[in-house]
């Protein structure tokens, strides 16, 4: 069966079919619209980005929303951890907006956690979700270059995310859980057809 992938970060795209496709999953990609993530949550968000992808292609669609939850910071940045520098933000403003507010928060108070919802929404109208968590810590500086987005400041264990193997990472992310999870849900859905 064919499935969309509903995503316009082509590092995030390279990570989901790197789960999806040895699952047997055939998974493509098309030019799709920008969809307003209006959501207050990331299963919210990944709905929206996922129902609109169908709706483009008539295929069924996989997205995800995914985010950093910082404890120290009350959650932030959340679902806005694309958008934490602005708009425009790169990685690097990103990471650096969040290191600065958090150097003065103690070793023992930089808890955080990666959240990961994934959804399929097909063109009948079912739709299948799933969420992942990592929980890890915020580290005091960039270790590592792997990855993207805040993975060189997300330590879980002694590495940062930044610092794992893509099949390291794979087996502990957020998103990782989250595939597995949806990949089960998927399975029987198709299954009791």
């Amino acid at each position: 069966m064919k499935f969309i992938i509903a995503t316009h970060n082509q590092r995030k795209r390279e990570e989901l079919e790197r789960i999806l496709i040895p699952l047997g999953m055939e998974v493509v990609t098309a030019k799709l619209l920008e969809v307003d993530e209006t959501g207050t949550t990331f299963e919210q968000n990944a709905f929206l980005k996922a129902r609109s992808a169908c709706n483009q292609t008539d295929l069924p669609a996989i997205a995800d929303d995914s985010g950093l939850i910082v404890d120290a910071l009350d959650g932030a940045p959340g679902v806005y951890s694309a958008r934490y520098a602005g708009e425009h933000a790169t990685d690097a403003q990103r990471i650096e907006k969040l290191l600065k507010e958090m150097e003065a928060v103690p070793k023992e108070q930089r808890t955080a956690r990666f959240v990961c919802a994934i959804c399929c929404v097909f063109p009948n109208g079912v739709c299948i979700t799933a969420e992942g968590v990592c929980e890890g810590e915020i580290a005091f500086a960039q270790l590592g270059d792997g990855g993207f987005g805040y993975d060189p400041v997300f330590l879980v264990g002694e590495k940062s995310f930044g610092q794992l193997t893509d099949e390291e990472k794979d087996w502990i992310s957020h998103r990782g859980k989250a595939l597995a999870l949806f990949s089960q849900k998927l399975k029987d859905h198709l299954n009791n057809r």
